[in-house]
């Protein structure tokens, strides 16, 4: 049974034993999100006037590498040297949306389509970033695959400064502007994927990335 399908049963049967009418359905959907959209926000802790000195002091906890280009077209040069200094293939697959820049003259070969198990290395943008936990936001759509940043053992992510939000309420807050609502696949990375199951010792690249490299691209910012 599809989730979906198993999740309005149980929703029904719960109605039925609170002796409330399937017509009950679509008035509570409205009064929710009518309570959505009216319920202010909780406190949000102060991270000052800098959010790009917070995220980048945040990311860096979070064992995220870091480096800074003026403009997009200064950043394939910067993935090549990270790559080069790591000792990392020089070939990778990136997001449909950075199709355009300069990888070739790079020396970078970039295939714009999904991961495959062999593939090492991926290249992404991202929604936005908060600036209070150093994370990235990623919105699953077309030419933006969530494998991009799940399978590669290498993660370099290209973030447009001026999309460095304070919060995570922002984040949500951006998607319901931007997008219409709050897309179907979005996930939150904090730094390279770990664990510390086994004996309390932490493991890097457990479930994903053993390393998330963030290219700041200050271009307008």
């Amino acid at each position: 049974m599809e989730t979906s399908q198993a999740r309005e049963r149980i929703l029904a049967r719960i109605r039925q034993q609170q002796r409330r009418d399937e017509a009950s359905k679509t008035a509570e959907a409205r009064e929710a999100e009518d309570w959505l959209q009216r319920r202010p926000r909780g406190p949000l802790p102060d991270i000052g006037g800098d959010r790009l000195a917070r995220f980048r002091e945040m990311a860096q906890r979070m064992q995220s590498t870091l480096d800074e280009v003026f403009s997009w077209s200064e950043a394939p040069a910067a993935v090549a040297r990270y790559l080069e200094a790591h000792a990392l293939p020089r070939s990778a697959v990136a997001y449909e949306t950075l199709d355009g820049l300069p990888w070739l003259s790079a020396g970078l070969a970039v295939e714009h389509r999904p991961p495959r198990d062999e593939d090492l290395v991926s290249l992404t943008g991202c929604f936005c970033a908060v600036a209070e936990t150093g994370s990235l936001v990623f919105a699953t759509g077309p030419g933006t695959w969530a494998t991009a940043h799940l399978l590669p053992e290498t993660h370099v992510v290209l973030l447009d400064a001026r999309r460095i939000v304070g919060c995570q309420e922002d984040a949500f807050d951006l998607m319901r502007t931007e997008l219409g609502e709050i897309p179907r696949g979005f996930n939150t990375v904090s730094g390279p994927s770990r664990t510390g199951d086994i004996e309390q010792t932490i493991v890097l690249g457990a479930h994903g990335p053993y390393r998330v490299h963030i290219v700041i691209v200050r271009e307008g910012a």
